[in-house]
């Protein structure tokens, strides 16, 4: 199963599905809300240690300002920063409402508008926030509307990219100082409708956001470049369709022979390790993915299985069996992607930098448990519907049935 560079980017983007089209921050609302716990009104790296119990302050309190705040990443954060003193606020179109556990102050804008109003009025008042941090962008436009009302306003600026910024996912091993993709035209004409509209500009629209963030923030921008962001809060079901197939039990296909490297980030790691960022004045740039040991798809499926009673059995079938079969990595096979051609190096980049700086990972069996709790909590009908993510289980049933036979032969 030889990808393409193409079909690469396509991975990257649906790897993106949540930051793009989950995004919270596009809207019709400006100004001030209260409901539940809400009220409205070069590199520098910091010292590694192992992350601090939740429970632990911060030695000094900052003023954070989270754009979005209520996607995938931005619940972790938010909790995370209010554990540990800190004092938040939020910037979003208001649309979803969290119940915090302590005060968060809330800005409601559209981006998609250049609607930053409610910003703009608060540092009318004489407003500075230590660190913005903007979850969502994935078009320069965006980095370039923010900045022109937070710049000077704020102290830094850390935002969330992507793997795909890469030019090359054929070469294994490397780190971030690899060339990145090129915009073909002119970016700061699209939009994130336009993004949707098309996702293969996915690679060179971040790749161009990250530019913008340095042009207009230098020193003080740190970037993170993610790949499959996990765990509880993900609607796209990349991760969780392993956890619900396991516990469904029976024969489960599964990808290749089980040594294809995966690389994942629990959510709530990276939200948590993007505040201890804020803390220790880090910046720079960094692949942001774990863990910290070669994981590989065997580990992380057996793992996974390892948390759940059902007594399934896992079927590893063969890369080129899968491909004649019309099954996708990434898509049917959700995380998995084959080692080999132009995807070789998709998840073997270096993640050495990001570990120094302090990012650590929960276990496998955390991940999943609290995956399965969070999707156990949703409505009844979003349970019922199953994974939106991964093979079909009447397809995946023809497929083991044709594997079956060719071995049987």
């Amino acid at each position: 199963m030889r990808l393409q560079r193409r079909d690469l980017l396509k991975l990257g983007a649906l790897g993106a599905a949540t930051a793009v089209v989950g995004t919270s921050v596009s809207g019709a609302s400006v100004g001030g809300a209260s409901v539940g716990g809400v009220s409205v009104g070069g590199v520098s790296v910091g010292a590694a240690s192992a992350a601090p119990a939740a429970s632990a302050k911060a030695d000094k309190p900052l003023d954070l300002l989270i754009l979005g705040g209520t996607g995938l990443t931005g619940p972790h954060q938010v909790r995370y920063a209010l554990a540990r003193g800190h004092r938040v606020t939020i910037f979003n179109r208001g649309r979803k409402q969290p119940e915090w556990p302590g005060e968060v102050e809330q800005l409601l804008g559209d981006r998609d508008k250049n609607d930053y109003a409610s910003i703009a009025a608060e540092i009318k008042k004489g407003r500075r926030w230590d660190v913005c941090i903007d979850n969502p962008s994935s078009v320069p436009l965006w980095i370039r509307e923010a900045a022109a009302v937070v710049k000077g306003h704020v102290g830094a600026y850390t935002m969330i990219s992507s793997l795909s910024a890469y030019a090359d996912n054929a070469t294994p091993g490397q780190d971030e100082s690899a060339p990145l993709a090129k915009f073909d035209g002119d970016s700061m004409k699209e939009t994130m409708a336009s993004l949707r509209a098309d996702m293969n500009k996915y690679a060179g629209l971040k790749a161009a956001t990250e530019a913008e963030t340095r042009k207009h923030f230098g020193a003080n921008a740190t970037i993170l470049r993610p790949g499959l962001i996990v765990g509880p809060g993900d609607e796209t079901d990349r991760f969780t369709y392993w956890p619900l197939r396991m516990r469904r039990g029976g024969e489960v296909l599964c990808p290749g022979d089980g040594r294809d490297p995966v690389r994942i980030v629990d959510a709530r790691d990276l939200g948590e390790w993007m505040i201890r960022l804020a803390e220790t004045k880090t910046r720079g740039i960094f692949n942001a993915f774990g863990p910290d040991y070669d994981l590989d798809t065997a580990a992380l499926l057996y793992g996974v299985r390892a948390c759940t009673t059902q007594g399934a059995t896992l079927v590893f079938v063969p890369t080129e069996f899968l491909e004649a079969q019309n099954v996708s990595a990434w898509g049917d096979m959700p995380a998995w992607v084959p080692a080999v051609g132009d995807s070789a190096g998709f998840h073997t980049r270096s993640n050495a930098k990001a570990v120094a700086a302090g990012l650590t990972f929960r276990s496998i069996a955390d991940t999943t448990q609290a995956t399965l709790a969070w999707f156990d909590a949703q409505p009844e009908e979003r349970r019922k519907a199953g994974a939106r993510a991964g093979i079909k289980p009447e397809r995946e049933a023809e497929v083991l049935a044709a594997w079956k036979a060719k071995r049987g032969g």
